[in-house]
Order: structure tokens, then sequence, then C-alpha cells
């Protein structure tokens, strides 16, 4: 009793009596009310220069409401609350977190970016449940050692701080899926980072990295990484191997080779722009079956190969500022969407050509073709001739698995066209660029093996079932078409990464879409969609980049601020006021942090 009552004349709450008072108007009562029901707490940007004793002890302390309420409602019963699970405290000026972290430890999500943080606490240790750690825009020099107890962590970011290293028994990590470490001091990676075998997304971009270390390439499920801006003369051979990379940062590196990926075969990206390359040539290019961008500008590159054309579903090429004197002609072949040749000495094409765009280029590459006559190779017959004398490309079929039925105008995919694929196993199907109203039904006969397919061009109206059985199905590009909404069985195609529905007349985002967890890419610009769902579009963890360009937003919902794993939002040519243009230059991080400002709490 004596020891009681010596700690009652200390009366020591009286300290947490004192920070409430100092720090009432930075935290409502009102929002811890609802912290405690919600078990999600936001104190962005309260200009808090330490976080209150009432935010680490919301669940250990008896509320205010408690005492000034003798009889609750169901609503009020306080001690039926939520244990925090996420805390956002960006936006500050805290300089440290003290240990009283571990009085929350059913965190899965803490939020800490852009304030002073020098360190972390080792208390850190104990959120064993934390899922989600953002401590970017900081000052951190070096990680605790404890960090490697967070074992259910899936996102780490910690770039733009003044990190030189990264701790011993990094690698127990194992859940790791996304790690930023873009925009620090790092010199060197380790090598047990290949034990990371979760990981989808690594970004080491910005650093001082002279060399990746070869076991990078036991990272089996990477799909993104971004190297840019570091010190990289070459990279291992053994990222060959690397099977599920899909986007591949290199720029401005000094590299003097462009590697080659005979296993990448899911490589869509592949950016390699400001370095010191000086060959392009057929075997970097006949492994690269799925690109869609290739980046080559700012090098010193002297010639394009003919075997250019390998790339069937390029559709950006970046050439610009290198020592190219001519274009092969056979590049007009390629269904481009953008071609960059500016800054070279070219001296087969007319300034007044290229100043017209990509389109006149690869007409007049075209044209130059015509002129020149046909090739030995075009004039060999091939195995089926249609009646509209139009060829099935049997080569494609054999070689490169494309079933290629593009640019024909015609408005059916002749039996023939589907015929001719026989016992071949093909992984493409091209019939953009006709006069298609609906899909051939057809399509359905090759459910098991397709995995990309383009329907761009056409005069489509409406999506087939058919379609929806393309079980395989990783990348569709409807874009140019007559749509204004997608079947709701498209939610059966499981693998489907990419979707392209740009120039259409979609006046929604299609409901479908939210349902496809997989998808990683959605281009719907040049529509008329005048609305977003943040809640539902923040659920689709896997989406990287959505392409809201030229459509009918009014406003800009502030939720989808949320969405931190956008990594590309493009929402020009919009007629909505806020963000304004100075906050849409800056860029995709940018805008979200803008929208998450705006909040409301």
């Amino acid at each position: 009793m004596s020891r009681l009552k010596g700690v009652a004349e200390r009366d020591t709450r009286v300290g947490f009596r004192a920070e409430r008072r100092d720090f009432g108007a930075s935290v409502p009562q009102g929002l811890l009310k609802a912290a405690r029901k919600s078990g999600q707490l936001n104190l962005s940007g309260r200009n808090l220069s330490e976080v209150p004793q009432c935010v680490w002890r919301i669940n250990v302390d008896i509320p205010e409401e408690a005492n000034q309420n003798l009889s609750f409602s169901a609503t009020e019963r306080w001690w039926e609350q939520t244990d925090l699970t996420k805390l956002i405290i960006s936006n500050n000026k805290l300089k440290s977190l003290t240990d009283d972290l571990r009085l929350l430890p059913a965190l899965t999500v803490l939020d800490i970016h852009d304030n002073q943080l020098t360190s972390l606490p080792s208390a850190i240790r104990e959120l064993e449940n934390l899922q989600k750690l953002n401590v970017s825009h900081n000052k951190l020099q070096i990680l605790p050692e404890e960090i490697t107890n967070l074992r259910n962590l899936k996102g780490l970011y910690l770039q733009h701080n003044e990190l030189t290293c990264i701790p011993e028994g990094f690698e127990q990590l194992f859940n790791l899926e996304d790690l930023d470490i873009s925009n620090n001091r790092l010199t060197t990676v380790p090598a047990s980072f290949s034990s990371l075998s979760s990981l989808v997304r690594l970004n080491l971009s910005s650093n001082q990295l002279k060399s990746l270390p070869a076991e990078i390439s036991g990272m089996k499920r990477l799909k993104h990484l971004d190297c840019n801006s570091n010190l990289l003369e070459a990279v291992p051979p053994e990222m060959a191997n690397m099977e599920s990379l899909e986007l591949l940062y290199l720029r401005r590196n000094k590299l003097h080779f462009l590697p080659e990926f005979p296993s990448c075969r899911l490589l869509k990206e592949l950016h390699v722009g400001e370095n010191q390359i000086e060959v392009l040539g057929p075997e970097h290019l006949k492994h690269l079956n799925s690109i869609l961008v290739l980046d080559l500008r700012d090098n010193k590159l002297k010639s394009v190969p003919d075997e250019i054309t390998l790339l069937q579903s390029l559709e950006r090429l970046d050439l610009s500022n290198n020592d190219i004197s001519s274009l092969p002609c056979s590049l007009g072949k390629l269904h481009l969407k953008f071609l960059a040749i500016e800054g070279n000495p070219l001296r087969t094409i007319r300034r007044e050509i290229i100043n017209k765009g990509t389109q006149e280029v690869l007409k007049y590459l075209r044209s130059k073709i015509k002129d020149d006559g046909p090739s030995q190779s075009d004039s060999v017959e091939t195995a089926m001739t249609l009646p509209s004398e139009s060829r099935v490309n049997v080569h494609a079929i054999i070689t490169l698995k494309i079933l290629d039925y593009s640019d024909k105008q015609t408005t059916l995919i002749p039996d023939e066209v589907f015929d001719a694929v026989k016992s071949n196993s093909i992984t493409s199907v091209n019939f953009s660029k006709n006069q298609l109203c609906e899909i051939p039904k057809r399509i359905v006969e090759l459910k098991e093996m397709v995995s990309d397919v383009n329907l761009g061009f056409n005069k489509l109206s409406f999506i087939s079932l058919e379609l929806c059985t393309l079980q395989k199905l990783t990348f569709l590009d409807l874009r140019n078409n007559f749509l204004n909404s997608l079947p709701e069985e498209m939610e059966s195609l499981i693998r489907l990464q990419t979707i392209n529905l740009s120039f259409n007349r979609f006046r929604i985002l299609p409901e479908v879409l939210y349902h496809i967890p997989t998808l990683e890419t959605i281009l719907i610009s040049n529509n008329q969609v005048g609305s977003v769902d943040p809640q539902k579009m923040k659920a689709m963890e896997n989406l990287i980049t959505l392409d809201l360009q030229n459509n009918d937003l009014l406003q800009i919902p502030p939720e989808l601020g949320n969405c931190v794993n956008l990594r590309t939002l493009l929402l020009d040519g919009n007629p909505f006021r806020v963000p304004r243009a100075a906050i849409l230059m800056k860029g995709t991080a940018a805008i979200l942090e803008y929208l998450r400002d705006r909040i409301p709490t």
C-alpha cells in the first residue's frame, strides 16, 4: 500500500495530461476516438516535432470519453476498441521516434515519409505484424539490424535517405515484395539479396553502384528492376536468366554493350538510354518477343539491323541522339506508336518527313521497300495463299510463335489463317488494323497457348465471350475501337497484366477491371471517363501504370493518393482544376503525395 501511495503522490500521469494539452490542437480527441474504432490514424502534415504520447498509448490508456460518459451505447464502448493497425505521420518535422513504438504491436502499416529522421529505434523489431514501412524522404544514414526481425514485411520504402550500406541479415525479410532504396549512397548490393525470393519490384536507381552481384539472378519472381542513374559499366550475364523480368531500367549508366536476354521472354520494357553503347546487333533483338518499349537514346549507335522487324510487339522505339546515318526500310513494317530519331546524322530521310512524326516516317520507309522491289525472301511462295491474295506468315508462326494477320483492312479473318496454325504452338495473335466488327469465334481454339492478343484499330463495339476463354492471356490491346463497356466474364482472365483501351468510348473505368487482381497496366487515355473508384483501385495491389490522359475527369478523388503502388499516373488533358499543372509536371510520386495530403480526416 505504501508503494502505491508513493506512486499516487508523484502522480506519474501529470506528464501525460500536460502532453494532451500540448498536442490537443494537433491530435483532436475526435480523431483519436475514430481511430479506436477504425484502427487507422492519419496525422500527416500537422507540423509535429514529436509524436504525442496519446498516440503511442492509444490502445493502452483509458480514453477521456470514458470519464465523461457513464452510459455507453453500442457504438461508444471504448473497451471494445480496435487495435491501431495503420499509422500515418508523414510530412511532419519528426527528428526521432521513441521506443514507445512498441506500444503499437498490431501495426501493419507505418508511414513516416517526409520527416527529418536520422535513425529508427531498436524497438521497431517488436512490430512483428508490420507489412508496410515507409521511411522515405528522411535523413537515415544507417538502418538498425532490428529491422531484419520484421519477417511479415511486404513493402519497404527507403528512397531519398543517406544510406551507405544495408545491414547484415537483410535477406531474412523473405516476404518482401517491393523494395525501394533509390536516391541513397549505396556503392554495393549484397549478394545475399538473392535470398529475397518473393521480391517483385526492386528500385536501386540514383545510387553509386559500379556493379551488380551475379546472385541477383536468383530473384525468380522479380518483374521490375530499376538501376537508373548509377555507375554500371556492365551487367552480370546471369541476369539473362531472370525469366519473370518485365521492366528493366538501366538509363544514365556507363554501359558499353547492350545485354542479351535469351530467357527474359516476358521483358516488355528495356531502357538503356544515356549510356555509351555502340552496337545493336541481331543477337540483342532475337529474344525480345514481348518487348513494347525499347529506349536507346543518347548512345553511340551507328546502325539499326534489319532484324528490328523481329520485335512485332514493339510500340515505342527511341533512337534519338545517336550516330545513325540511315534506317532499314524494314522498320516501316512495325506498328510503332512512337518513333524518336531526332539528333542523328540521317541522310536518307528528309527533315520535313521526320518533322511530320512517327506515322509519316514509317509510311516513307514502307514506300522505299516497294521502290526497291520484292526481295528474294518476299518472292518465295508461302505454304498458304488466301483467296484475298494476302498470305499467312507461316515463318512467323513457326519461328516467332506469332499468328499475324494485321493491316489487311478485312472484315473477317479467313479460316485459312487459323488452319495455318496446325500443330504449332503460338503465343501471340495480331489482328490489328482491320475492319473487324466482332472477335473471330475461332480464337477460342487458341485458349491453351496464347498470351498476347492485339485487336487494336478495328471496329469492335462489344467483346464476345470467346475472348474470355483465353486463360493464359497476359497482354490485351483493344485500342482504337468503338467500345463503351467490357463483359463481367473478363474477370476469368486471371493472368491479365496489361490492357490497352485507349481511343474508345468508355465513360467510366470498366467495373470488371477492378476485379482482375493481376493487372499491372491500364491504358485508357482518349476516352470519356468521368470517374474512377479510388477504394477499388487501392485494392489492385499490382497496378503500376494508370493512363487516364485526355478524358472527362472533373475532379480527382484525394483517396487516389492511397494507391501507393502506382509508379506511373498520367492525368494530363482532363478538365479538372486541381492538382494544377505544376504538380502534374513533378511526376507520379508528387501527385500521389499531393492527393494524400488532402484526404479528409
